[in-house]
């Protein structure tokens, strides 16, 4: 079994293709991130980062190249085959928490696991045990509207990996918080990422946070560095 959780290849992504005004975003990007490693992914706003997690994440389709997830070539594959592996294998996570508000922290972590044919009562376990590892299992039965925005994005945390996928794609996952609160959280993301052992891949403008991961990659002009 391969231990690569993501392998792009090769990725190129243009926007209005063909036409004078076309835009090359993405030019040839290759990278890998293995089983239990975090990297950060730095790039200037608008650089097409936000794009390639995209892509990683089977949510946008490359104009060339290919996308493994562990292993797996899923380039091409039917929305079906791309749904399916996004719900089991990939977790996301964005700089706005997106948790539903009418439930609670726990139910938000039990909802995709039973999307998944978990039952409730092995789901409900799993998001108190997930809830703990973040310390904030006591928050359990609050609404999102009831939590802090460093609290909000630790369920989201959770949630991401509420299906136990191999990998973690956050884009700017600390972004709406103080700087107090995102080194809090963002504690919190390695912590389950280094206990769990999933790889993780994490777009960030924050040069100190990119600094305490495995490795950091650079986005510039269109291509990996």
């Amino acid at each position: 079994m391969s231990d690569t959780a993501l392998h792009l290849h090769g990725i190129e992504r243009h926007y209005n293709k063909g036409k004078p005004n076309e835009v090359a975003v993405l030019r040839g990007v290759n990278i890998e991130v293995k089983k239990g490693e975090v990297v950060a992914l730095v790039a200037p706003s608008g650089a097409g980062k936000s794009t390639l997690l995209h892509i990683a994440g089977l949510l946008d389709t490359p104009d060339a190249g290919k996308v493994q997830i562990a292993g797996e070539d899923l380039t091409g594959r039917s929305d079906r085959a791309r749904t399916n592996a996004r719900r089991s294998q990939i977790g996301f996570v964005y700089q706005f928490h997106h948790l539903l508000p009418e439930f609670t922290a726990a139910e938000n972590i039990i909802l995709p696991q039973l999307a998944s044919g978990i039952s409730r009562k092995d789901a409900g376990a799993r998001a108190v045990d997930l809830l703990g590892k973040v310390g904030v299992e006591h928050r359990a039965g609050h609404r999102p509207g009831e939590l802090s925005g460093g609290e909000q994005q630790r369920v989201a945390f959770c949630r991401a990996l509420a299906n136990v996928p191999g990998l973690m794609l956050a884009d700017e996952p600390t972004g709406n918080l103080d700087p107090a609160t995102s080194d809090q959280v963002f504690e919190a993301l390695i912590k389950l990422a280094r206990e769990t052992g999933l790889a993780a891949l994490i777009a960030t403008h924050n040069m100190d946070l990119a600094a305490r991961m495995d490795r950091t990659v650079r986005l510039e002009s269109g291509v990996l560095v």
